[in-house]
């Protein structure tokens, strides 16, 4: 007998309880991990968040724009990256240089920009995750990967999910995803860690509460 032969008599042992082909394999993970309120839920988001080395803010909607305005300045950014479909009002408290996401920009230009804003299309609170759609106000992907410091928008608790599978199920597929989880960062074989190396250096993140939201939470 080759060891081929071999092989197959060991799968076909193994599958020999199976009762067909397309029988269905049971799938027993958990959709999510504890019993948790919606606050309770956002305050895991922002926990996951910090300890990833993300920069968290709050503020409610009608804050949004002095918010932002604040945060550029601090970060001393001249120029602000602004996806097209990015809401206006956001930006109108900002100093910065307003800066259209154009699609024949090159890295070089894209290096060269201080800041970007980008809203999100899920925020998942047991990986202190950031998922990007590409949707208009969230932009190409390549503009969340070449500026040093990007500021992302989640809108809560409309945007915020506890779990993977449920940030699964509200994303399109097809669409670009992009998996933001911290500041890019990777370590070396000693463990030395260096930051920005496959993205900025620097994420911030605002969570944004409406006014009604706000109060009953406060």
């Amino acid at each position: 007998m080759s060891s081929r032969e071999r092989i197959l008599g060991r799968v076909r042992r193994a599958l020999s309880d199976v009762s067909g082909e397309d029988a269905p394999i049971e799938r027993t993970y958990l959709r999510e991990h504890g019993d948790r309120t919606v606050e309770e839920t956002v305050e895991l988001l922002a926990e996951n968040l910090a300890d990833y080395r993300a920069i968290v803010h709050r503020c409610t909607t009608a804050d949004l724009p002095s918010t932002l305005a604040g945060m550029l300045a601090a970060r001393g950014a001249k120029t602000v990256l602004v996806p097209p479909g990015l809401d206006p009002s956001w930006l109108t408290e900002a100093g910065a240089e307003q800066v259209p996401d154009r699609a024949g920009s090159t890295p070089h230009e894209l290096d060269r920009i201080d800041s970007v804003v980008t809203a999100c299309a899920v925020a998942i609170a047991e990986t202190g995750t950031i998922v990007l759609d590409g949707s208009p106000d969230q932009g190409r992907r390549r503009i969340t990967l070449v500026p040093d410091h990007h500021i992302c928008v989640v809108r809560v608790p409309d945007q915020v999910v506890s779990s993977v599978p449920q940030g699964l199920e509200r994303l399109d597929p097809v669409r670009p995803l992009t998996w933001i989880s911290g500041p890019s960062a990777t370590s070396d074989i000693e463990l030395d860690r260096v930051e920005g190396v496959h993205g900025p250096r620097t994420l911030e993140v605002v969570l944004v509460a409406d006014q009604t939201s706000a109060e009953v939470n406060s």
